[in-house]
Parts: structure tokens; C-alpha cells; sequence
């Protein structure tokens, strides 16, 4: 599956070529907002010092270019952990509205509308779809959490709470840091080789100095398909937030100065 990209009046956000029927994403760019200076334009961080109604005019616009309902949106208190929360209709508006009082990387449910949304600036956002038994998620996957192994945590959630079959679900792994800039420590790598053993040696490069550069969107992609996806049901975006700091915020590039991107997955009404 390949990763595309689109611009509706003027927002310009990525997806996945084929996340099947019934289903509406997107992962956002910097392209197509109201913020100003350091948030300029579309940043989709409620909570990083920017205007609270351009941030929200963000939000709508960004919506209604993926055909998301701005209203049924939930977010998470993001922690690098490997927790999945199921997301229920009780939930609609919790983030944007009022904040979350759950901590979690990840989200999912069945509930048609429902739009679940994972922010980044470097760390990893993957979208889940089950066109067939109609689940979704979203995962915030940094490198503790693909140590962790938080995408395999969403498919296991998937088929054990939904009946889920893994040759049905489809991934969409978003803009992030690449290994061409993803220069680590020790301590990285040890994570990964922790996790995964040898298999994790083919997503490291060892560099002088003692530094590393470790492709996080390879050992997601890896993990995805030791779940039992198809190669065929997974894309992932090419594009490196780092090297592409004008179209994307990038944390380590900006030093933490910066707004974040949003990534968004919604069951729709009534489709399959």
C-alpha cells in the first residue's frame, strides 16, 4: 500500500493509499492553518503556548478537509508508555473540549464518528483500520514505545476485544523522524536489540563516535508484519520531519520550540 498525499481547500495532510471502505484519515502537515510565528500554520497543539482559537480553527479546518466530525474527536495524555485505551461515545470531545484524564500512546473502538487522534514532532503516528469487523485506532509510537511494542499492543487489542483478523487490518505509518537523522546514544539501540534481539540489528547503523541511527518506521513496519499483516495492508510515509522541518514541526530540529502534528482515524456512519 502506498502513502499519498492531498490538499483540500488548502490543507495539505498525508494517507494511506488504501485503508479500505468505511473509513475517513489523515495525517496533518504545517500547511493549511491560522497559527502565527513559531505555530505557523497549521498546529494541532492544544497545549504548547499557541492562540486557543486559531489552534481550534486548526482543528476545523483540518477536519473538515479529511471528513472528520471536529465535535466527536478524542485525544490522550501522551506518555511514551505502551497502554491502548478503549474509546467509547462517552468520550467525544475529550482533548479539545476538556482534557483527558487518562494517560495513554494509543486509541481504539468500533463506535461509528468516533475520531481518535495521536499528535507528533518526530515520534511516529500509525493509524489502524479493520474495514471488516469496523475498528479503528491510533498510536503515538516514539522510540520507547516502538521498544515497547505499542503497535503490536493495538493489533493484539484489535483481534482479542473486536475479533480482528490480522490479514484484515490495514496500517498507515505517518511522517516522522528517518534513520537518516534519527542519531542516537547507546541507549536506543539496547532497547531495540532488548526487544526484538538480532532481528532489530537490520534497522541500526552504527556510526563513529559511539552514535547510532535506528529506523523507527522499519521497526514498526517489521512489528506490524510479525502481527500478520500483509505487506500489502501497510504504507508507510517517506518523509522525514527533520529533513522536512518546513512542511512538518520537528522537536529535535526546533529544539522543542514548535507545534505538533495530528494524526485522525473515524469509523463512518453506516458504510462499509
Amino acid at each position: 500500500m502506498k502513502f499519498t498525499e492531498k490538499t483540500v481547500n488548502g490543507v495539505t495532510f498525508g494517507q494511506g493509499e488504501d485503508m479500505g471502505p468505511g473509513v475517513v484519515h489523515g495525517f496533518s502537515t504545517r500547511l493549511g492553518g491560522v497559527s502565527q510565528g513559531i505555530y505557523a500554520s497549521l498546529n494541532l497543539g492544544a497545549n504548547r503556548g499557541d492562540d486557543r482559537q486559531a489552534v481550534e480553527e486548526n482543528y476545523r479546518r483540518f477536519c473538515a478537509a479529511i471528513g472528520a466530525d471536529v465535535d466527536k474527536m478524542v485525544f490522550s495524555c501522551q506518555v511514551h508508555g505502551d497502554t491502548v485505551r478503549v474509546c467509547t461515545a462517552a468520550d467525544a470531545g475529550s482533548g479539545l473540549a476538556r482534557k483527558p484524564d487518562y494517560e495513554a500512546d494509543g486509541l481504539i473502538t468500533d463506535v461509528p464518528g468516533l475520531c481518535l487522534v495521536v499528535f507528533s514532532a518526530d515520534c511516529l503516528p500509525i493509524l489502524l483500520h479493520d474495514p471488516v469487523r469496523r475498528v479503528v485506532a491510533a498510536v503515538h509510537a516514539g522510540w520507547r514505545g516502538t521498544a515497547n511494542g505499542i503497535v503490536e499492543r493495538a493489533c493484539e487489542k484489535m483481534r482479542d476485544l473486536y475479533g480482528c483478523r490480522s490479514e484484515d487490518i490495514r496500517a498507515a505509518i505517518g511522517p516522522g523522524i528517518s534513520r537518516c537523522c534519527f542519531e542516537t546514544g547507546e541507549d536506543v539501540p539496547n532497547a531495540m536489540t532488548s526487544a526484538l534481539g538480532f532481528k532489530a540489528l537490520e534497522f541500526i547503523d552504527a556510526h563513529p563516535g559511539g552514535k547510532f541511527r535506528v529506523d523507527l518506521k522499519g521497526i514498526n513496519a517489521f512489528r506490524l508484519r510479525r502481527q500478520g499483516l500483509t505487506e500489502d495492508h501497510i504504507a508507510v510515509s517517506p518523509d522525514c520531519t527533520v529533513c522536512l522541518h518546513d512542511k512538518y514541526w520537528s522537536h529535535r530540529f526546533t529544539k522543542g520550540e514548535r507545534g505538533s502534528q495530528g494524526a485522525a482515524i473515524a469509523l463512518e456512519w453506516g458504510k462499509r
